[in-house]
């Protein structure tokens, strides 16, 4: 049994993300949470509350126990990217991307 949450549309870039999933994949719940409560990354506090709400569906929805869950999967993807223009030197525009990404965790029950 397996519990997911995703986080889309979080005005975030992948890029950003990316290296913290790195951190908690494969770790226990309780000590990711504690990883990313002290991570000083601009993505940490996304993925703190992904976690949570994976917990608690695991929790509520499929009675599972709370102790024995670990970090089976996570995964940051590109979300739709916001094109925006800046005013540049002689009468130019430059392209400003805004990046977004879809953030989920899925989390397992050790045996």
């Amino acid at each position: 049994m397996e519990a997911k949450a995703i986080a889309k549309y979080v005005r975030i870039s992948p890029r950003k993300i990316r290296p913290i999933c790195d951190l908690i994949r494969g770790k226990n719940a309780n000590e990711a949470l504690m990883i990313l409560q002290f991570t000083p990354r601009a993505g940490a506090p996304v993925l703190h509350k992904v976690i949570k709400s994976a917990v608690a569906n695991a929790e509520n929805n499929h009675e599972m126990n709370v102790d024995k869950l670990y970090v089976a999967d996570v995964y940051a993807n590109q979300g739709p990217t916001l094109k925006r223009w800046r005013a540049a030197s002689m009468g130019r525009g430059v392209k400003i991307l805004k990046r977004s990404s879809h953030v989920g965790v899925v989390l397992k029950e050790r045996a």
